[in-house]
């Protein structure tokens, strides 16, 4: 029928052959555990058929010029419509990215004073500080200078040739050294300390007067070189051996606004624009409100529109000139999707990643409020998700396992969310779990302070921190956890871990082996066993099969048709040279090794640091992951546990979790619970930043900030134990710990806090 959306045998990565129906115009959520095929099956074959087959529709010169998408493995894939996916990858997050370049809110007050400014500086392009006709000459729209550091670019006591400039990208030896010194201008064996004033002036700036690039100093090298671009765009190594010798701050000429003068001379209401892009954007409503203008008041209602549409998912603190690269996960989560409200499209296919992913359970029932939006416009809304008031707002529920990998991959639940807490299935049985807070705290064993911390939304706010237990810390999306804990603590405590969101490094090649590097170990075992070079027992040397490079399959490009991906025939998709695999260890080739999953492998090696490190895997659940599983397969939950693995057996440390359970299903979440408390019971310090009720009640101690985000952010609202934090009668975070163990208002008390023993 054409109000369901029909797949059937669908075979991408590990589902066995998965056949749904999906009904249209409603919100169906997927879930089930970490790995256990949901990703595979809404977004690797519904969302890439849907978007392959709409690529279709164009003229050929237009598919040469689109994202190419094969053909998913799947018998068939019918009733589709338009789909779009709202993923969990980073909003665009460079230094020209703003929350009003990313909602376009800033096009229209742009378009706004070049209709109903005076002085008029000419067209909207003349506002904006991308473009050369409205950014700032001296800081090309950045709102700050960066200039290089000169009391940290030089050793003195040191001449050239002995590497007296410290910057490492002008090292001795170097492309730019060699530049630069060969000129013959400089005596390359003298200290600089010795150096005259004629000759540091000759060294910093250059010949006066010339343009040859041989007479260009060191200043305007670096500076043409480093900061003459956007400092993002440079590499990791380069960007922070940049940054760390340059020194920056605002810009002198418009003193942090971006704009050129004759931009900033505008007013509309007797507002500049500058005005607009730092009021927060409750209060930029109520001024754009007020404009009374034929031409200027219908853009003055479009922006207002685009604003209230932030402020109805709890972002009215947020300011339209806010860098999108200072926002917290569950900000840009929501600015994210807060792009399609304004749609009146309809008949749309709208797929969620985990939306839930870095929001407050405040702020989760906002989300829910967009997505029945959608729907109710008429429109599909498929949600990949593992937060239980999702799941509890949806018309239909796909439950995906039962396990995960080569474990799950088929559907073991369809229904509506009341049918799913009596399935037996691991998300059904989760369901029902009755919540409670963890019965014995941990006695902290000492403290560390964060003083004076005032970074961005910090209030200068003073904290102890306890030791030797599992603090987490909570409050809304942008009330200052991630700030003063992954900002200021580690800061003022360098010996401080910090295991963030950021991915791990995953290519096709990187596999469970590599991350725990233990590969080359086990090329040498079969070496030995062999007698022949280790190379011959990696895929990215010389065991590559010579036809696909060892990549195990052949791309053919169709030119303007979708490209067709195979096995290769000559390896049969193994990515060694066939050759290679008549040398075997203990009777298994290369191949056959690396097709064990961790909990095979475990009993196979007789290497202590092999068998050690794979059984890292086990711990932390991903045992069911084959050794030469490429790690850009993995979810994102399996990646969050892979992280954790190698900072498992150590002890003594202090470690920082970024939102741990980012990714994690139910079950997931009480095995890294589990995990925690070992490496707390061996000596460590786990401090989290979390918004996961399990996690909060599972916690020894709380700190809880808010009250709000933003400005209305930034406070110690709360230090103690999680059984004090229930009785606090303001804090949000109280709030959603009340409703999720059924504790009644009545059993309040004034301002609850817990001292450190």
């Amino acid at each position: 029928m054409n109000d369901e959306i029909l797949i059937e045998g669908a075979r991408e990565h590990n589902l066995q052959g998965v056949s749904l129906r999906i009904p249209k115009n409603k919100i169906t959520v997927f879930t089930g555990v970490s790995g256990s095929g949901k990703s595979s099956l809404v977004f690797s074959t519904l969302a890439v058929e849907a978007q392959r087959q709409l690529n279709e529709t164009f003229t050929t010169f237009v598919r040469n010029r689109l994202p190419r998408y094969e053909k998913p493995d799947a018998d068939r894939i019918d009733h589709l419509s338009t789909a779009v996916v709202v993923d969990q990858k980073p909003i665009g997050a460079n230094a020209r990215s703003t929350v009003g370049t990313a909602t376009d809110i800033a096009s229209v007050i742009r378009l706004l004073f070049s209709r109903a400014g005076e002085p008029s500086a000419g067209m909207a392009t003349a506002y904006s500080f991308n473009t050369p006709e409205g950014a700032c000459p001296t800081c090309a729209g950045l709102g700050r200078t960066v200039q290089p550091d000169l009391d940290t670019f030089f050793d003195t006591a040191k001449s050239l040739n002995q590497g007296a400039l410290l910057f490492p990208m002008f090292n001795v030896g170097g492309v730019q050294w060699n530049l630069f010194t060969r000129t013959g201008r400089f005596d390359l064996d003298k200290p600089l300390k010795d150096y005259s004033p004629r000759e540091w002036e000759r060294l910093l700036h250059g010949e006066p007067g010339s343009s040859s690039a041989s007479d260009e100093g060191l200043v305007p090298r670096f500076e043409r070189l480093y900061l003459g671009r956007d400092i993002s765009t440079l590499s990791f190594r380069t960007r922070k051996a940049v940054e760390e010798f340059t020194v920056q701050g605002p810009c002198p000429a418009c003193e942090g606004a971006r704009l050129n003068e004759a931009a900033l001379k505008t007013r509309v209401n007797g507002y500049g624009i500058t005005d607009h892009m730092t009021m927060e954007v409750t209060e930029l409503i109520d001024v754009l409100g007020k404009i009374d203008h034929p031409l200027g008041t219908p853009l003055a209602e479009q922006a207002a529109a685009g604003l209230r549409r932030l402020e109805d998912i709890g972002l009215g603190y947020l300011n339209p000139g806010r860098e999108t690269a200072t926002l917290s996960g569950g900000e840009a989560q929501r600015l994210k999707t807060v792009r399609f409200l304004g749609s009146s499209l309809t008949g749309m296919t709208y797929i969620f990643d985990e939306p839930s992913t870095g929001l407050h359970p405040r702020d989760v029932g906002r989300m829910n409020t967009l997505l029945r939006e959608l729907r109710d416009r008429g429109n599909t809304v498929l949600v990949v998700e593992h937060d239980r008031d999702v799941i509890a707002a949806a018309d239909h529920v796909i439950d995906m396992g039962p396990g995960a990998g080569i474990h799950g991959g088929r559907a073991v639940y369809q229904g509506t969310p009341a049918g799913l807490r009596d399935a037996d299935t691991p998300t059904g049985r989760c369901l029902r779990r009755t919540p409670g807070l963890k019965e014995r705290i941990r006695t902290p064993t000492g403290r560390l302070t964060v003083a004076g911390a005032g970074l961005h939304n910090l209030k200068n706010i003073t904290v102890d921190i306890p030791t030797g237990v599992l603090t987490v810390f909570t409050g809304v999306a942008g009330s200052g956890k991630s700030t003063l804990v992954s900002k200021v603590l580690t800061a003022q405590h360098p010996e401080v871990v910090m295991v963030s969101q950021s991915g791990i490094g995953v290519s096709s090649r990187s596999t469970p082996l590599s991350h725990l590097g233990i590969m080359d170990t086990i090329r040498k075992a079969f070496a030995k066993a062999s007698g022949v070079d280790a190379g011959y027992f990696s895929f990215n040397s010389r065991g590559a099969c010579p036809v696909c490079h060892g990549k195990g399959e052949i791309t053919a490009d169709m030119a303007f048709m979708d490209p067709v991906t195979t096995p290769c025939e000559h390896c049969g998709g193994t990515r060694y040279d066939p050759d290679v695999l008549a040398h075997t260890l203990r009777g298994k080739n290369i191949v056959d090794v690396l097709r064990l999953s961790a909990e095979e492998a475990a009993g196979f090696f007789t290497d202590r640091t092999v068998t050690r490190r794979i059984n890292l895997l086990n711990e932390v659940g991903l045992g069911y992951l084959t050794l030469g599983q490429p790690l850009s397969t993995l979810s994102g939950g399996e990646r969050q546990r892979l992280k954790l693995a190698g900072e498992l057996h150590k002890t003594g440390g202090i470690y920082v979790l970024d939102e741990p359970t980012t990714g994690l299903h139910m079950s997931d979440t009480r095995t890294l619970l589990a995990l925690l408390d070992r490496m707390v019971d061996a000596g460590n310090t786990i401090l989290a930043i979390e918004h996961d009720l399990d996690v909060i009640e599972h916690a020894d101690w709380v700190i809880d900030l808010g009250p709000d985000g933003g400005r209305h952010g930034g406070e110690i609202l709360f230090t103690g134990t999680p059984a004090q934090l229930l009785q606090h009668p303001t804090s949000r975070t109280a709030d959603a710990l009340r409703s999720d163990l059924g504790v009644p208002a009545t059993a309040r008390q004034p301002n609850p806090t817990g001292d450190l023993p």
